[in-house]
């Protein structure tokens, strides 16, 4: 009735399916953004390594991928993450969310009502001397750095085609 193979197989199936089912491939429904802190290795303004953070679907249908930069002095802190997720504890993301960067809008009414002795809970987010938000939704992966392979990759078309030709 059953061969010693048929659970081997089934099991074989399912992790095939599931590895199939797990790659993203940019057809997907939802737009896929960059998720880090730049408090994690790999996820500085300009220095990101995509092959720390693959990438998460954003959870929204018409969701934006935002990069928001921090800055006090010559620290710098960056997140990466989508729209959806920030919009529920920031309070600051700026009313314009088209595809570009803006300053962060100023909000009067946070920590209104707080007397507050602690210096460094900063109830009033105003730690940073310039926060930016930077929206993108045309494309997957936005929120990341700009590519500085762009050049290599180029060069190395350019080169197969050169030799393709001769």
């Amino acid at each position: 009735m059953y061969s010693p193979s048929t659970p081997f197989l089934t099991v074989t199936a399912t992790l095939l399916a599931g590895s199939a089912l797990s790659f993203k491939t940019g057809l997907e429904d939802g737009l896929i953004c960059n998720v880090c802190v730049g408090t994690h290795p790999g996820c500085g303004e300009t220095g990101f390594d995509y092959r720390w953070y693959w990438g998460k679907m954003c959870p929204r249908y018409n969701d934006k991928c935002v990069k928001l930069i921090e800055r006090k002095g010559a620290d710098v802190m960056v997140t990466r993450d989508c729209l959806s997720n920030l919009e529920a504890f920031r309070t600051d993301i700026p009313a314009d969310k088209y595809e570009g960067c803006r300053p962060a809008s100023k909000d009067v009414k946070l920590g209104q009502h707080v007397y507050n002795k602690i210096e460094e809970l900063d109830v009033y987010r105003n730690h940073y001397d310039n926060t930016t938000f930077c929206f993108c939704d045309f494309d997957h992966w936005c929120n990341g750095s700009p590519s500085s392979l762009s050049g290599i990759w180029s060069l190395l078309g350019f080169a197969i085609v050169l030799v393709q030709m001769y």
